[in-house]
């Protein structure tokens, strides 16, 4: 696995035009794995948008290394850089605890019965929000010590689409309770809606 990260080079209009969905950013993505375009394999690339000290930076964690130069197209020359994450993944430790950053799309699915499960329903208020989390804990192999909302928005999926995605950030403070449950969690993400820029969590030690 890859951890990769771009400066988005937001004061270049000419650069930034196309930036204006979901769905734009997922096409810049693909297409930093060309070698993957070649064989006709596509792997799942867990990705997020993060504002840091007044800049944008576009995250990126993948099977294999990104393109560098392909993943600049839309950032500031010579800010694309890629580093194994595996050394990482294997440090992390049952009952360690660790702060944590996570862009998801907390929402349920509306309707009673398998037959008719309904639509994708998003949640908006605050303690919904993270309630979901709570929830998805148990699960993912870890629980939540301490979480807030830090931001929240709602992106277009496509252009001249109606339809948005629920884009929540989570940053908080959690105790690993099943090691790999949680590593499955940062590599195959948490939620829905990965390929638009869900469900990548990332952790530092405290």
């Amino acid at each position: 696995m890859y951890l990769s990260r771009v400066e988005i080079d937001t004061k270049n209009r000419q650069k930034i035009r196309d930036l204006s969905h979901l769905g734009a950013y997922h096409g810049w993505i693909e297409q930093s794995f060309p070698d993957e375009i070649a064989q006709g394999e596509r792997k799942r690339h867990l990705w997020r948008i993060d504002q840091l000290q007044g800049r944008t930076y576009l995250l990126l964690l993948s099977p294999d290394k990104p393109d560098l130069e392909k993943l600049e197209k839309y950032g500031r020359p010579g800010t694309a850089m890629s580093k194994d994450y595996e050394p990482f993944l294997n440090r992390i430790a049952k009952n360690q605890v660790l702060r944590f950053r996570l862009t998801a799309n907390p929402a349920f699915r509306g309707g009673k019965s398998s037959k008719h499960p309904g639509k994708i329903i998003p949640y908006f208020a605050v303690d919904k929000q993270l309630g979901w989390l709570e929830n998805k804990a148990e699960n993912g192999g870890f629980k939540l010590l301490s979480a807030d909302v830090v931001g929240h928005d709602r992106p277009s999926l496509r252009k001249q689409s109606r339809v948005s995605l629920n884009r929540t950030v989570y940053e908080g403070v959690l105790q690993i309770t099943d090691l790999s449950k949680f590593r499955n969690v940062l590599t195959e993400g948490l939620g829905r809606e990965k390929a638009f820029g869900m469900g990548l969590m990332t952790v530092i030690p405290m």
